[in-house]
């Protein structure tokens, strides 16, 4: 008489799968990144579209990126770091109409900023890290606080009189253009 052949219940292996992927589905957080936060403007369908803006020259802060990743600041070849670019553009913001080639009052200073399609993600997110650390470190002084401590105000709810306080009559006016399609 033949021997029995071992067998391997496996009746309810597609029960323990199914549980098993229920609980990694279940007990699993997936990191959300934010990406920029860079406040977009309106539609263009909701502006009027018979107003005229007319923003006076010394008023801009022009930087350029092309699909090289060279940059142009204010017409001029810029070979400086990120940091001497943030003192560049805190400088230009907090004139006060005190420089002729600077900022008529903080409320009117825009950053104006145009890339290359060819210009690298990399850069093109270096240069506005520069930028917006320069009102960031301009909120942190008004409130005689480090950067750090100023983000820190910013990420909490129960401090926003501090945040507003900070950010009072220093809009953060970075202007993106829409990129040339040179070099892309």
């Amino acid at each position: 008489m033949p021997r029995p052949v071992p067998e391997i219940p496996n009746a309810s292996m597609a029960d323990i799968a199914f549980l098993l992927l229920t609980f990694f589905l279940v007990t699993t957080t997936v990191a959300n990144d934010k990406g920029l936060t860079i406040l977009l403007p309106p539609p263009p369908e909701s502006m009027p579209k018979d107003v005229e803006i007319n923003i006076h020259e010394r008023n801009l802060f022009k930087i350029q990126i092309n699909s090289f990743d060279a940059l142009m600041v204010e017409g001029e070849p810029f070979t400086g770091s990120m940091r001497d670019l943030t003192d560049q553009i805190k400088t230009f913001v907090q004139n006060n109409g005190v420089d002729v080639h600077s900022s008529d009052s903080p409320e009117k200073a825009i950053v104006s900023y145009k890339t290359d399609r060819g210009t690298s993600h990399k850069k093109f997110v270096e240069v506005l890290d520069a930028a917006q650390r320069a009102y960031y470190e301009i909120y942190a002084a008004k409130l005689g606080v480090p950067v750090e401590v100023w983000r820190d105000i910013a990420s909490d709810p129960e401090k926003k009189d501090e945040y507003n306080k900070s950010r009072e009559g220093i809009p953060m006016n970075i202007s993106i253009a829409e990129p040339t399609k040179v070099g892309g």
